[in-house]
């Protein structure tokens, strides 16, 4: 009997949640003849619960736990929120397969207000994503902005607990969990770009790992993978990290290719942006990647020292 292929996932309820509509629809490819099956794995940033994940050691803390299982043939996949995916893979990990990507958008979710824009002066905006922060400060400097950590459910409780007058989360999150009615409003990417590769799936496998591969061929978005591609290349010109403030987003229809990508000081004053769109060639993850990859470069120049937010 052949050995099922072990799929490596946080063990959140929402990662449990996408992991399985992946499992799912590989299972289908695979057909009866080969069982994938779900290894829950606790991850470094799954214990975080309070402040940001830079104090804590960045982004990588999500996926550490999983690449090493991985390296050490406990599991054959990692799934993965490719916004939480390091830029720079290690050495033995590959980037195989990004699935068709869920709405990008951010949700404005509040008790109080209906937007962004109709809080009162002074309301709390509860995040611990600097992108978030300085967005809402750039576009509102009157109100505060305090540190709301936890998972979903966690961070609703904690809203209707008045730990804050309104959050952001991701859009594609609340529709995987069938809470898409608790988003209050929806947030327009050209006010406030998401995250880089919001709403994608990423996921890895050893380089070396040679089954399943058509099937992973298969699953792959090819329009995902391109617009994650450019998004990824603009985050690794400008160094991206927890300690950078910056949103992107690409956007595939045809041929056609648009890209939006600005960064900003942590406290909002300042703000460095692009908007361009191309025509794909024959190459079109190449185009991206070289697009997203200028872009960040021209940021990066103009900005210069000032996007790092300083740790106390």
């Amino acid at each position: 009997m052949t050995s099922p292929i072990r799929i490596g996932a946080r063990g959140s309820k929402l990662s449990l949640a996408q992991t399985e509509l992946v499992r799912a629809a590989l299972q289908a490819l695979a057909g009866p003849s080969l069982t994938l099956r779900i290894e829950p794995i606790v991850t470094s940033g799954d214990r975080l619960q309070e402040g940001r994940l830079i104090e804590a050691g960045g982004k990588g803390l999500f996926t550490k736990e999983l690449d090493e299982a991985l390296l050490e043939g406990r599991i054959e996949l990692a799934v993965h929120s490719l916004k939480d995916l390091p830029t720079r893979l290690p050495e033995g990990i590959e980037l195989i397969c990004v699935p068709e990507r869920e709405d990008p958008r951010d949700a404005f979710v509040s008790l109080r207000a209906s937007s962004l824009h109709d809080l009162p002066a002074g309301a709390t905006i509860g995040t611990a994503s600097l992108r978030r922060q300085a967005q809402t400060l750039h576009a509102r400097p009157d109100l505060r902005v305090a540190t709301l950590r936890g998972n979903v459910d966690t961070r609703l409780a904690k809203l209707e607990a008045d730990e804050a007058d309104a959050t952001f989360l991701a859009l594609a999150g609340l529709k995987r969990l069938g809470l898409e009615d608790r988003a209050t409003s929806l947030i327009d990417p050209l006010d406030m770009p998401p995250a880089a590769c919001q709403g994608a799936l990423a996921i890895t496998a050893r380089a070396d790992f040679v089954l399943f591969r058509e099937h992973l061929a298969a699953y792959q978005c090819m329009r995902a993978r391109v617009e994650i591609e450019a998004e990824r290349a603009f985050l690794d010109a400008l160094d991206g990290s927890c300690r950078t403030a910056i949103g992107a987003l690409a956007r595939v229809d045809g041929d056609a290719f648009a890209f939006i990508g600005e960064a900003l000081t942590p406290d909002g004053s300042a703000r460095w942006r692009r908007v361009e769109s191309i025509a794909l060639g024959v190459d079109p993850i190449a185009d991206a990647r070289a697009l997203g990859s200028r872009l960040g470069a021209e940021i990066r120049d103009e900005a210069g020292d000032a996007l790092v937010m300083e740790l106390a």
